[in-house]
Order: structure tokens, then C-alpha cells, then sequence
């Protein structure tokens, strides 16, 4: 059983959060109950009892055969009570508004989390939708823009070796080729995904540096059949901007999450 700060991990608990991660993970695919029993390594029985606990608190939901399993609308609820209670999304949020009415462009606010990153604000430009990064969505860290500019305020041996799954045939795979891209993006300032996430998207990531090292960023992302070299002077001039007057804005007197 594994400790954290000297504290004996709590079995069931750590059985409950696996099993929301997991259906969380399957998206639209709901599970039956053997695949997740198999999944986590636990009797049919027990997972069996599991779930029913928690069907009746509201955190997993289960068709009308009672055969299909996935997350429940506590889950959503959770989820929206973490963004509303951040200070950095509220700090943020303002400044995204600001960007999308300048740049006419897809303007992104995401959080470091472990290999990826996960979305938390996202204003979507009139011109193009993109599913693919609505709120709650996480993308490995090493494809976009956003997960570049965080990892880049790391040191390079923190990466992970390798070799790392490909959205799209620009996306890297190797560690040597992400740690050079990397390197440009310090020299830079930002970070540019040019079709590594979604092909037809360029997008340019900007670390916010309100914590050390930097665990949110905000991009801009534009279609390739819109980008000038006009427009993208444009985005990189606003969006540097609005980064600094975010950092500039960032007042103590909230809780220090960690």
C-alpha cells in the first residue's frame, strides 16, 4: 500500500477514484461491468457493490438494462465547482474575452496535468468550432502549443523518455526532437504547434509564469488557411500582452492550491 506524506493510502478510496478515472478515460464508450472489473484487478462482487454505491450518490450512471456503466452527473458538478473556485481561472477568464475580440481567433486557457494538459477555459472564435478543445478535454502534453510553452519551463531531464503517441504524422515522437523544439521555444518565448495536435491548426502556447514553475498557459489557434505572416504578428504581439497583464495582475490573499 503506498504512503503519501506518511499517510497509509486509504484502499477504497483509491478503488473509487480509479474506477471514475477510468470510465472518465472511456468518454462516450460506456463499460459493462466485467471490463472494469478486469481493468482494475477487483471481484465481479466487489466492483459489482461499488458501483451501486455509487449509482445511488449520483457519480456513475448506468443504462436502463442496468448492463452499461459511466460517469454520473456529480461528476459534472465537481467539475464545474473546481473552475469556479480558482482564482487563476477567474483571473484569466476576462483576459481570454479580450484576446478572442482582438485576434477574432480561438483563444485557450489549460493546467499541467501530469503528461497532458486539461483544458479550462476556452473562447471559441465565430469563424471555426473546435471540439476538440472544449473545457475538461485533456491533449498529451508533448503535441500542442499549450503543453509545449509548460513543458519548456521545465528542465529537459524531466521528460519523459519516449517514444510519445502521435495525434497527427507532425507531432513529435522522439524525446530528441521534442527537447530541440523545447530549446527554441525558451529562446522564443512562446511555443508554436504547427499541425502537431490537429491538423489544419497552428497554434501558439504562452506559459503564464504566476507560479514556479508554470502549471497554466493560454494560446491562440487558427486555421492554416487564415494565418498571414501579418496575422501572425498580430497574435503573438496581443497575446504577449494579455500575458503580461495577467502576471501583472495576479494579487495574493487566495488559497495556495497545490
Amino acid at each position: 500500500m503506498s504512503e503519501t506524506a506518511g499517510v497509509r493510502e486509504v484502499k477504497s478510496a483509491a478503488r473509487t477514484v480509479e474506477l471514475l478515472e477510468l470510465l472518465a478515460a472511456r468518454g462516450d464508450r460506456p463499460a459493462r461491468l466485467q471490463e472494469l472489473a478486469d481493468e482494475l484487478g477487483v471481484p465481479r462482487s466487489s466492483m459489482y457493490a461499488l458501483l451501486q454505491t455509487l449509482i445511488t450518490r449520483g457519480w456513475v450512471r448506468t443504462d436502463t438494462t442496468g448492463s452499461l456503466y459511466g460517469v454520473g452527473i456529480r461528476t459534472l458538478l465537481t467539475g464545474t465547482t473546481y473552475l469556479d473556485s480558482d482564482p487563476r481561472v477567474r483571473l484569466v477568464r476576462p483576459y481570454l474575452d479580450e484576446a478572442s475580440q482582438k485576434l477574432g481567433e480561438t483563444i485557450h486557457l489549460a493546467r499541467l496535468d501530469g503528461p497532458n494538459v486539461a483544458y479550462l477555459a476556452t473562447r471559441e472564435s465565430h469563424e471555426y468550432l473546435r471540439t476538440i478543445s472544449r473545457v475538461g478535454r485533456r491533449l498529451p502534453a508533448h503535441a500542442g502549443a499549450l503543453g509545449k510553452a509548460l513543458l519548456a519551463e521545465r528542465p529537459a531531464a524531466d521528460l519523459p523518455e519516449g517514444p510519445y503517441e502521435p495525434l497527427t504524422p507532425n507531432s513529435h515522437t522522439t524525446r530528441e526532437a521534442l527537447t530541440a523544439d523545447l530549446a527554441e521555444i525558451r529562446t522564443r518565448g512562446y511555443s508554436i504547434d504547427r499541425e502537431e495536435a490537429v491538423t489544419g491548426i497552428i497554434g501558439f502556447g504562452f506559459a503564464l509564469r504566476y507560479d514556479t514553475p508554470s502549471q497554466d498557459a493560454i494560446s491562440c489557434s487558427v486555421p492554416v488557411t487564415r494565418l498571414t505572416p501579418e496575422h501572425e504578428d498580430q497574435i503573438v504581439a496581443v497575446m504577449r500582452e494579455i500575458r503580461a497583464r495577467i502576471e501583472s495582475g495576479t494579487t495574493g490573499g487566495t488559497v495556495n492550491w497545490r
